[in-house]
């Protein structure tokens, strides 16, 4: 056994108990690892080849932040408190929201579209809520890097940049030139991944390339109808 024991950074956070802001911001500077548990069980729940591809860009967007801070070295602010060690430059969490951000909204705007109410302005409405929604959550935890201390503003806006850059090439590479250009060696690669047999044997399906909801929607009616006529047969 070691002679000293290290904390694990992953979840250790810092802050002033004596600010309820300061709680607040601990708590929502955790968002990466409770985003990170939602794509593991959204991709085992729904098997969703689109949101399997964007859990694997952002391990790759982590472990390119990896590199970048063991290449750069830069440290973190020098008022942190040293059990928050490690490299400062890029924010990993900033990098992490950025590309969550930038790949969701582009899903939203190019390829998703939610059940209608069969009122435009509620729909536009609700479709603009979503996208602050996530807009928020990301600089929400970026401001969080900042107010802890953990992070300089520029770590955590080139953090932000780079993960937005990264978030947009991944989604063009591999969502959206696939879609919009079938036959081009993305789309090619694509659907030789669908058809293949580990792919077919995991029931993994590509359902935005079906309906414009992933077919939830279309789940939905199913159950519904299902639902009501058990709902008549027991009356």
């Amino acid at each position: 056994m070691a002679d000293t024991l290290e904390a694990l950074d992953l979840t250790h956070v810092l802050y002033d108990p004596a600010s309820n802001l300061g709680l607040a911001l601990a708590l929502v500077t955790l968002s990466p690892i409770l985003l990170m548990a939602c794509y593991g069980a959204l991709s085992v729940v729904t098997r969703d080849l689109l949101i399997i591809n964007m859990w694997i860009g952002q391990f790759g967007c982590e472990g390119f932040n990896y590199v970048l801070k063991h290449v750069i070295k830069e440290e973190r602010p020098a008022t942190l408190h040293p059990s928050g060690g490690g490299y400062g430059f890029p924010s990993s969490h900033s990098q992490f929201m950025g590309y969550f951000a930038a790949f969701m909204v582009l899903h939203l705007h190019l390829h998703h579209r939610f059940a209608t109410t069969g009122i435009v302005l509620l729909d536009t409405l609700f479709a603009l809520a979503v996208r602050g929604a996530i807009v928020s959550l990301a600089l929400a935890v970026c401001y969080s890097r900042y107010y802890l201390g953990y992070h300089t503003v520029p770590q955590i806006l080139w953090g932000l940049g780079i993960g937005i850059a990264l978030g947009c090439g991944y989604y063009a590479t591999t969502e959206y030139i696939p879609r919009a250009y079938p036959n081009s060696l993305p789309g090619k690669f694509r659907r030789f991944l669908l058809a293949s047999p580990p792919f077919v044997w995991l029931r993994i399906m590509d359902g935005w390339a079906v309906w414009s909801d992933g077919g939830h929607g279309d789940a939905y009616s199913r159950w519904r109808q299902e639902w009501d006529q058990k709902a008549r047969k027991s009356l």
